[in-house]
């Protein structure tokens, strides 16, 4: 249960500004405060926002043919903004801070005014850095004009951390696998050799692949409507209701099961296809689905959303009486999806396509192996129907106006070992934007590169699915596509200004893995005044600095790093002291950058300083002097990840010595406990282990050449 102390007072004003009689257009106004907020679901506590002074915000309703008016109050002391998820309208009005319309400063206000031309269910966020998984999320409803009454519901999916998301970014650029251990995806070496899967893990780490998950983060919660549990108890047996399913999830996908029966999907990202029925379905980020249900009995029916993870799930109970739960998932079968991905994965990070299977709109799930439901001797796999791309048709034809043919290849990218997510190995921040005509047709080959299910969402425009459904493909804004998959979309080119690709991944978005398409020739926008510094601020997401930090304190000493990095570049400082003359102090700084897609090729330069008593100098495995007592130098360098997640380093310092070194971090050894060791050229070593208790506190204990065997506790920021 959450509980809301608001701290300015927020309401909702709904009202027809102008209303003319018969099936003319009105005028609809809303007024939107967004406001701070503390909520609690799980215990404890933090800030959030929230939009009139709930979270999600209140639905929007309209009917086709209207004129929207939003009146956005900002009522923080820091800027915001409000994107309108899906829908076709005035560049000006779609919301993203810098490129399409100015952000709303704190304390003031911006007046939306846009006409309603289509229907379906859609909905708006923040656009503004990570506030959107603070509670910056509500749903439109865009009503056919004389449609006829029928029961209808919003689902408003999301998923809620107690962690504030600029933690959770921050978390996930630094390799942090607290997640992992949350969710029990470790896929530690302990329970591969329980569960038989050895030489899986074994070949995983030498193809440098850490452990394998379906999503990043660990959510506290899933929320439906806001709350775990939703509920309508009105609905009787016989009943037909349509659901008006919105994922407003930050980074998760759901599944999608009902108790009472099947699901007839009638509308994709608010655009009508001709009805299908199916047992489940998956909702990408930011996918809109309608779908109908049938009541069958005067009984209470689930309808399940569950993380595509399968860590929770969130439920909305329609009808009244005895509950009639829909079929829950098991848990995945994680060291399967490694044996998979294996096979899937080249020794360069490449995605193996030699086999020339074409892999396109989500008619092969390679996950599957993961799924208990289909793969144990006793599952019922040819009874469960699963929706996919392919079987979307839309109701009328959509082929685009005769036109030149604009075609763009892109290859999505990226590592997850460093939190890269990229465009044809480029962030938003190192690509130029991509310049098209109006009156031409372009059309989009999307190739996924990467081990990661990505939703690219395309503001401003619907584009056609090529899904082998010719003159019907279907209309969409958002495409799931899968790892492995190739698939084609295209889009009229009708509007004009500068509109937003990206994926709707929020820490992907943020983390560079979008485009900007720009219109030549357009007008001005008013609402951007200089261009030139507004694309700026739009290239400061992927370019953001991220700290780390590492401090042990043993009963020999304590060592420690910090580091700053973004997408290529890192700033790190190590350092190592013992307790008297005879361990003594060390200090390595580097700066450098890195090079490759997969990030394996780190070069630097430093400053390392050192002091420790010796009683005669040492000799490295070169044969050269290794006097550390006050030894003062910069020194050049290179790293190269390995097989098997080994860092090898190999610097040159002003004084001509040599060092090779080789070193690992967090080898898993169970679910909470870490070896880590070092040995270098210089007659160094060291060997240690943590047991991780949070995600800021572990016991550790190690031994080093210098300084001997300590126990103690690491802190870890």
């Amino acid at each position: 249960m959450k509980h809301f102390f608001a701290l300015v007072l927020l309401f909702i004003t709904y009202n027809t500004v102008s209303a003319q009689s018969g099936d003319k257009p009105k005028i609809i106004r809303y007024d939107l405060y967004v406001g701070d907020t503390m909520v609690n679901y799980s215990g404890k506590t933090r800030h959030a926002l929230a939009i009139n002074g709930t979270i999600p915000g209140p639905t929007l309703h309209f009917t086709e043919g209207d004129t929207a008016e939003i009146y956005v109050h900002n009522t923080l002391h820091h800027e915001t903004s409000i994107h309108w998820h899906g829908l076709i309208l005035p560049n000006q009005e779609d919301g993203v801070p810098y490129l399409t319309t100015q952000p709303i400063k704190g304390m003031q206000t911006h007046k939306f005014r846009f006409p309603v031309v289509q229907h379906g269910t859609y909905w708006y966020h923040s656009h503004t850095m990570f506030q959107e998984q603070s509670g910056m999320y509500g749903s439109i409803v865009f009503h056919k004009r004389n449609a006829s009454p029928e029961n209808e519901q919003v689902v408003l999916l999301s998923d809620w951390t107690d962690i504030h998301p600029h933690q959770v970014n921050r978390m996930l650029h630094n390799a942090s696998d607290w997640f992992a251990i949350k969710k029990g995806s470790t896929q530690s070496y302990a329970e591969a050799v329980k569960k038989g899967y050895f030489g899986t893990k074994i070949n995983n780490e030498w193809k440098r692949m850490n452990a394998m998950d379906v999503s990043d983060v660990y959510y506290e919660r899933f929320l439906t409507n806001g709350q775990p549990t939703a509920s309508n108890t009105t609905y009787k047996a016989g009943d037909k209701v349509r659901l008006r399913v919105i994922n407003g999830s930050s980074s998760t996908y759901f599944w999608l099961g009902y108790g009472g029966g099947k699901l007839t999907v009638v509308a994709n990202d608010g655009a009508d296809v001709e009805p299908v029925e199916v047992d489940r379905l998956l909702v990408g980020v930011s996918e809109t689905y309608d779908v109908i249900v049938t009541i069958p009995d005067n009984k209470s029916y689930e309808f399940l959303a569950t993380a595509e993870d399968r860590t929770n799930s969130t439920s909305f109970w329609l009808g009244s009486g005895e509950k009639v739960a829909a079929r829950h998932l098991p848990k995945l079968k994680y060291f399967e999806g490694m044996k998979m991905m294996n096979g899937m994965m080249l020794m360069n990070g490449n995605l193996d396509t030699s086999g020339g299977m074409m892999m396109t709109n989500q008619m092969m799930d390679m996950n599957t192996v993961m799924y208990p439901e289909i793969t144990e001797p006793d599952s019922t796999a040819g009874d469960i129907v699963t929706l996919n791309y392919g079987m979307l048709k839309a109701p009328e034809k959509t082929t685009l106006p005769e036109g030149p043919t604009k075609v763009l290849n892109f290859e999505l990218t990226g590592n997850m070992n460093r939190y890269v997510w990229t465009i044809n190995n480029k962030t938003v921040s190192e690509a130029d934007k991509i310049l098209i005509k109006k009156g031409e047709n372009v059309r989009i080959i999307l190739y996924n590169n990467t081990m990661m299910r990505h939703p690219m969402h395309l503001h401003g425009h619907f584009f056609r699915v090529l899904n082998g459904q010719g003159e019907y493909s279907p209309l969409k804004t958002v495409l799931d596509i899968m790892p492995m998959e190739t698939d084609t979309i295209e889009f009229a080119a009708t509007e004009s200004g500068d509109w937003f690709f990206h994926c709707h991944i929020l820490y992907h978005m943020m983390s560079g893995m979008g485009r900007v398409f720009s219109y030549e020739d357009s007008p001005p926008n008013p609402q951007v005044p200089d261009p030139a510094m507004a694309y700026r601020m739009l290239k400061k997401d992927d370019r953001m600095l991220h700290l780390m930090g590492q401090v042990g304190l043993e009963s020999n000493g304590s060592d420690g790093e910090i580091m700053l990095a973004n997408t290529r570049y890192r700033l790190s400082a190590e350092w190592r002291i013992g307790l008297n003359d005879r361990h003594g102090y060390e200090n390595e700084t580097h700066f450098g950058r890195y090079f490759g897609k997969m990030q394996w090729l780190f070069g630097y330069v430093g400053w390392d300083v050192r002091y420790r008593k010796m009683e005669e100098d040492e000799k490295n495995l070169f044969g050269q002097s290794n006097t550390k007592d006050s030894r003062q130098v910069f020194h050049l360098g290179l790293q190269y990840t390995l097989p098997m997640l080994i860092v090898a380093d190999a610097s040159i310092d002003t004084d001509g010595r040599l060092r090779v070194q080789l070193m690992r971090d967090d080898v898993p050894i169970t679910r909470r406990l870490r070896f880590n060791f070092m040995v270098n050229t210089d007659r160094e070593y060291m060997a240690g282990f943590r047991y991780i208790f949070t995600r800021h506190f572990a016991l550790s204990t190690h031994y080093d050449s210098d300084m001997g065997l300590g126990a103690g506790i690491t802190l870890s920021y």
